[in-house]
């Protein structure tokens, strides 16, 4: 089935308290994909970030981000009063952009606060939350109340006895953290009620929520910490190796990202349990799951830890369609619950891996401009059905940026391709990238709003590799006319991609 939608970070909605938020905001954005004849609403992965505030990296596997938490929700269940919101300082400044230290500082004694007001523990709802979770939520709330004992610290750096699982020190800590503890279940009870309304929300209105979750987790989070045998560290819960990618045209040295690698015979011997509750999880989160990095599937890189670059690592053998066998026992994996990002050099073995499967693969119209490899696969005459399309992703340039950057050769084989004039202006240009991707064999076309708006550089998510400045740009109220949306849904009626094609 034909189908459209729109990316969009949760952290990228309008509101009034720096971030965007389960919050009414979320509900007028819904009702813009329906209005607009959308089927999907792809976001970001919504864990609770740590330093450097990516959504990739985050403190836990499964855990929400307590961020995204509607505190005009919390005023109406009498948990804050609606002044004690609005005296706080959430960068309202800068309404353009997501202000994390500010929110670090003065988002969470709010929630500290409602959460003293609170008496979830009596509800039933918390009860069934705490015991259907208890497998990731324990782990996790101890984790932080032991962090945020240490002063914030990674698990790495934590007292021997505490990062090793001593039971007696971890008994002794834990009377320092209960309260922590309490807060920590609060945040996620509250992420879990509130997301979990949101989505109903869309589904009623006929929108599907594309999650996405990365490949790896983040080296400092309760998974490494509490579940170290599922990766690949030594005696002493330290990682003998580390996730990156080689050196290539762009990074002489490579990227070393430096997450913790799976113990893929581990995870074969438990018949893949933690990924089965992974994406379990995931599927009662979202409608459909983008898993980043698949090709760490097939074979992935591993480099020595210590290593101060990326240089000296290799390729192993990844777990492949064992894995995914495995993960057809989980309920609701049934067709389109995966996307697999395939994206950049893919070997034959992934191809291949990525066709067992069956899942979709990723295709960008970026990528397709190319003059050194027209025969890239990104070209849309290349395309077969079983496909997602985006102009471009959270980690691209927005295409009005993109094609301003273009050197001759491939400016000229876009112009040639898509019949551009000196006279083709700007808008006009991405609307024709943006009708090339609907006109396309693609199953699913998925667009970021800020092509639509034919915005800059300024408002691009991610700047891979970097840090500083990334996931903050925010979409303004009223940004999207009603002009926009009546335009989106009639290239998604006359392209075949309307919900039920009634136009």
């Amino acid at each position: 089935m034909r189908a459209a939608g729109i990316l969009l970070p949760v952290s990228s909605l309008p509101s009034l308290y720096g971030i965007g938020s389960f919050s009414q905001s979320a509900k007028d954005f819904v009702d813009l994909l329906e209005r607009a004849g959308q089927t999907y609403w792809q976001i970001l992965p919504l864990g609770p970030t740590g330093y450097g505030d990516s959504p990739y990296q985050a403190f836990s596997a499964f855990a929400g981000n307590p961020y995204f938490i509607d505190l005009d929700s919390l005023a109406e269940e009498g948990l804050l009063e609606k002044n004690e919101i609005r005296e706080v300082d959430f960068g309202q400044d800068c309404p353009e952009r997501v202000d994390y230290l500010k929110l670090y500082q003065n988002r969470f004694p709010l929630l500290r606060r409602a959460c003293s007001r609170s008496h979830f523990e009596e509800e039933e709802a918390y009860r069934a939350f705490a015991k259907d979770n208890a497998f990731w939520l324990d782990d996790y709330v101890l984790f932080m109340g032991i962090k945020n004992s240490l002063d914030g610290k990674s698990w790495t750096e934590w007292p021997d006895a505490i990062r090793m699982h001593d039971p007696e020190a971890i008994a002794q800590i834990r009377e320092q953290t209960e309260p922590e503890e309490r807060f920590y279940r609060f945040l996620q009870y509250k992420f879990m009620q509130q997301w979990q309304e949101l989505k109903r929300y869309a589904n009623k209105k006929g929108i599907k929520i594309i999650g996405d979750i990365p490949i790896y987790v983040s080296p400092d989070s309760s998974d490494a910490w509490a579940d170290y045998e599922l990766f690949q560290f030594n005696e002493d819960h330290r990682p003998s190796s580390v996730a990156g990618c080689p050196p290539d045209a762009f990074s002489a040295d490579g990227q070393l990202w430096g997450n913790p690698l799976y113990d893929w015979n581990h995870h074969e011997k438990t018949g893949y349990a933690w990924w089965k509750r992974r994406i379990a999880h995931c599927l009662k989160l979202y409608d459909v799951v983008r898993v980043d990095h698949f090709r760490g599937f097939d074979e992935y890189y591993s480099i020595p830890a210590g290593d101060p670059t990326a240089a000296y690592g290799h390729w192993e053998k990844g777990p492949g369609m064992k894995l995914f066998t495995a993960l057809k026992e989980v309920p609701g994996m049934q067709s389109g619950a995966i996307i697999a990002e395939d994206l950049g050099f893919l070997t034959d073995t992934v191809i291949k891996l990525v066709q067992d499967t069956g899942f979709p693969g990723m295709k960008v119209i970026e990528f397709a401009f190319d003059s050194r490899d027209t025969g890239s696969g990104y070209l849309p005459h290349t395309y077969t059905p079983n496909c997602v399309v985006y102009t471009g992703t959270h980690d691209n340039q927005t295409l009005c940026s993109w094609y301003g950057e273009l050197n001759g050769e491939d400016r000229k084989l876009a112009d040639d391709y898509m019949g551009f004039t000196g006279q083709t202006t700007p808008e006009e240009r991405n609307r024709a990238f943006i009708r090339l991707a609907f006109e396309s064999v693609a199953d699913t076309c998925v667009i970021p709003i800020q092509d639509y708006l034919c915005l800059d550089e300024r408002a691009r998510i991610n700047h891979p590799s970097t840090l500083g400045k990334n996931w903050t740009w925010r979409l303004a109220e009223g940004q999207v006319s009603e002009e926009l949306v009546s335009r989106i849904r009639r290239l998604t009626a006359i392209t075949g991609r309307l919900p039920g094609c009634e136009e």
